[in-house]
Order: C-alpha cells, then structure tokens, then sequence
C-alpha cells in the first residue's frame, strides 16, 4: 500500500474492509490453509505410502508399523482442521 492510500485509509477513521468482506476473506483463507495442508499430505503419503508397501512385500510383520507410519501426515490435516474452527 502506498504511503498516499494509506494517509487515506487513516483520515477517513473508517475500516480498510467491511466486517462482512474480512468474514469472507477470513473464510477463504482458512479453505487455503485446509487445501495447502491436504496437498503436502498427500505429497508426502506418496513416498511412504510405497516404502511401505515394499517393507510388507519382503516381511509382512511390517504392516502396523507400515499402516502406522502412513497415516501419520493426515494428522497434519486434522490439526489445521481443528485450528480452522477453533479460529472461525
């Protein structure tokens, strides 16, 4: 913002945006951060999710460990989740 708007925004005393455009915004944001945080899980399921496979294919004993360790980044998901309501 230039220093001239922002000399504006402060003589006028009035809000930048409404409560109603920072509600959206507020909500469109939170949708971002949910979005973001689901694609780097899935990026990173991606890697262990075959790691994983290829440790239960030469002993099977390794599925809790690898169904452990696959589903560990979704909690990534679920916090930002959890975040997001608490937030809004």
């Amino acid at each position: 913002m230039s220093g001239t708007a922002s000399a504006v925004v402060l003589q006028t005393g009035g809000p930048a945006i409404s409560a109603e455009a920072a509600s959206y915004l507020a909500g469109g944001l939170a949708a971002l951060a949910v979005g973001l945080a689901a694609l780097g899980s899935g990026f990173a399921e991606r890697g262990i999710g075959a790691a994983a496979v290829g440790a239960i294919a030469e002993d099977p004993n390794m599925f809790g460990r690898g169904l452990i360790l696959t589903v560990l980044p979704e909690t990534l998901v679920i916090l930002t989740l959890v975040t997001v309501f608490v937030v809004t």
